[in-house]
């Protein structure tokens, strides 16, 4: 008689934390840890929206609840992750996904957007994902997942202040797992390419731009948010138990060619 081993892959049990999840590539990674087997609680600003998108996972089955708070806001983000803790159960996997996109020359880039894109793409990275160690550290385990960029690595042309908030966000997942990784916690980055999702609309519907994307890109298409679910799955699991500060671009093959 053989002993069936436990799928390494699955998340049964697990509660999951996803920010920026009413939509886009945070909807379609809380859906694929859904699949997984996940508890879900998805979290954006616009709480009707954030329901709205929790009944469409729930009509698929899965267990979802909702939290509605500022991830830029520090004592808000503690706030919040305290309550979840209390009330619902101990967070085991975060994704940090809020972000946001600010397009212009370099030099015409005003300071205010310059101090609004880095609160939301890297200052949240840092509030969420601090107030969450600090519960997963007693606890000895816990997977946190940053999204980065293929903007982690390469820069395009109008996008230097997102260029240079998802470098440091590709950084300061290395430093979390440096320094959380002795208690048992991964922490990694999960880097998309070029994806169809809201934030891209207008690239998707240049025909100049997409055309010129699908030749730089091995695999010849734009990404679909359904093709991140297996990565975030991966680094979510005890699959991925010995992978710690490690970057995975989920990108067509953008990164490996000029």
């Amino acid at each position: 008689m053989t002993t069936k081993t436990p799928d390494p892959f699955r998340l049964d049990g697990r509660l999951a934390l996803i920010t920026g999840s009413s939509g886009g590539i945070g909807f379609a990674l809380a859906r694929g840890l859904g699949q997984a087997g996940a508890t879900l609680v998805l979290n954006a600003r616009n709480a009707e929206k954030l329901e709205a998108s929790a009944q469409v996972l729930r009509g698929e089955g899965f267990t979802v609840h909702t939290r509605a708070f500022d991830v830029t806001e520090g004592t808000s983000v503690l706030s919040a992750v305290e309550d979840i803790e209390q009330s619902i159960g101990p967070i085991e996997i975060l994704i940090n996904n809020a972000g946001m996109q600010r397009r212009a020359p370099l030099e015409d880039f005003s300071a205010a957007h310059w101090h609004e894109l880095m609160r939301t793409n890297l200052d949240s990275v840092f509030f969420v994902g601090q107030a969450v160690a600090r519960k997963m550290i007693p606890r000895k385990r816990g997977r946190i997942i940053n999204i980065c960029s293929v903007q982690s690595e390469l820069g395009r042309p109008n996008i230097a202040p997102y260029t240079a908030s998802k470098g440091a966000v590709k950084m300061l997942t290395k430093g979390m797992a440096i320094d959380w990784g002795q208690h048992g916690i991964n922490v990694n980055g999960l880097g998309p390419g070029y994806f169809k999702t809201e934030l891209n609309e207008k690239l998707v519907a240049d025909p100049q731009f997409s055309s010129w994307l699908i030749g730089r890109t091995p695999s010849r298409r734009w990404g679909d948010v359904e093709d991140l679910a297996g990565a975030a799955v991966f680094l979510a699991s005890d699959a991925s138990r010995f992978v710690n500060g490690h970057i995975l671009y989920v990108d067509g093959g953008v990164t490996a060619t000029l």
